[in-house]
This record gives structure tokens, sequence and C-alpha cells, in this order.
């Protein structure tokens, strides 16, 4: 399967209509879920305007289930309203809340891997080398859809380590933190998501071994890793801009 088909069968309406059908609740989580899929894939840019009528123009339903979704955005820090325009996608993340955002998950991860590792059920375990498969289906894709694809499912893989540690404040917070969004959102970049998979691998390796201190160890030095990886792109932008200066 293509990365184009693999990202049709779980957002179906990223790139058109949305299904007809829907429930208002569940039509409203389909048009989130879109829209948190252009946001990954930076197929809605930083800084850009979105406007209700336009999307709902542009997914076909009403403008109920978009002002719910954006609402919702909004209340998580993903959109900011602006009076009288709509809404605007905010900018990057700064480098100074990646640190404290890297600080946070240092602190919240390794002790949800940790807790995974003493109370996954099986059934679990096999959700977790599930969504192993469905990210090696993404890995190295080409094109941003892929990676931003790529990107929502990391986010789904650390959702469920947390959910199967069996505590639910430590799930909220990082849910809180959309850490995966803001990382993502920072650059196209296919050596993320194969450096990626491995550190995952080890991860759920421990899990399923039953072995507390090795998942924490693992999860730690992979959100350790992955903080290296993306504190490298701040450092570019920023050489950048220091060239761009001295032109």
């Amino acid at each position: 399967m293509d990365d184009e088909a693999v990202i049709a069968r779980d957002r179906g309406a990223m790139t058109g209509g949305m299904p007809p059908g829907r429930s208002h609740g569940r039509l409203a989580d389909e048009v989130y879920d879109t829209l948190l899929g252009q946001l990954m894939s930076l197929r809605i840019e930083p800084g850009s305007r979105v406007t209700i009528d336009v999307l709902a123009r542009e997914l076909g339903v009403s403008q109920t289930p978009i002002r719910d979704a954006l609402n919702r955005m909004e209340a998580e820090g993903l959109v900011v309203r602006v009076p009288h325009a709509g809404y605007r996608i905010p900018p990057q993340i700064t480098r100074h809340r990646f640190e404290d955002m890297l600080e946070v998950r240092l602190l919240l991860e390794p002790a949800a891997a940790r807790r995974s590792a003493e109370r996954a059920s099986l059934q679990q375990v096999d959700g977790l080398r599930r969504m192993l498969g469905e990210m090696a289906e993404l890995e190295g894709g080409s094109g941003p859809m892929a990676y931003g694809a790529f990107g929502l499912r990391d986010a789904a893989f650390h959702d469920l380590v947390a959910l199967s540690a069996e505590n639910q404040i430590i799930r909220e917070a990082l849910a809180r933190l959309h850490s995966h969004v803001h990382l993502f959102r920072l650059h196209h970049d296919t050596q993320v998501t194969h450096l990626a998979m491995a550190e995952h691998e080890q991860v759920v390796a421990a899990i399923a071994a039953r072995d507390p201190d090795a998942a924490a160890y693992a999860m730690r030095r992979h959100i350790l890793r992955s903080g290296e990886r993306f504190r490298r792109l701040f450092d570019e932008v920023k050489d950048a801009d220091g060239m761009a200066a001295e032109a």
C-alpha cells in the first residue's frame, strides 16, 4: 500500500469531503482529525488564516462541526481565534517552549513506560506492535502528507503506552502537551521516522518482556535522542537567520 492509500484509509477526509451519514458529534471529531492531519502535514502552514466558511466548502459539511472542531483546537492551543477574522494557525514553537516540553516528557513518559511493562494487557502489547507495523508502512515515505501521517501514528503510539500504564493523569498531561503536533510541524525530515522506529521497537520489546527498568530506560533514551534531532532544527534555523542578516 502506498503512502496516499495509507493516509486515505485513516484520514479519509484529509484531502476531500467528509463522509455522509455521520452524527453531529462524530462529524466534529472527524473534522478535528482532518484539521489535525493537515497541521501535521504542513498543508496548513504556521501563521496562515483559517476560516469556517472556507473549511465548510472544502470538507463538504455545515459550519457547525467546523466551529466545534476549531473551538476544541483553540482550547488546546492548536489554533488562535482572531476577532472578526476567524482563526489563525500559531507560529512554530519557540526554542524555550521546546526545552520545557522536553523536560516534562522526560518526567512523565519513562514513568509511563515503566508502568506499562508492569500493567499492560496482552491485547495492549499486541496493539503497540500493530501500531509499529502501521508506522513501518509510512517510514521514509515521500512528501509532507506521509510525514504528517507518521507523526500522527507517533503520537498515537505514545498515547497507547500511557493508556496501558493505567495512569489517566499522565495520559491527560501528555495529551495536553500536543508535543508531536508541534515537533512534527518543525520540519519535514525523513531521518526522524527511521530513527524513531528503532527506538520505539526497543520500548515495545521491554514492555513485552515485562522489564520495567528496561522500558523506562528505552523511553528516556528515545525522548533524549528525539530531543537532539529536533534541537538541531532550531540550530539550523538560527544559522540560516544569521547568514541572511550578514548578506
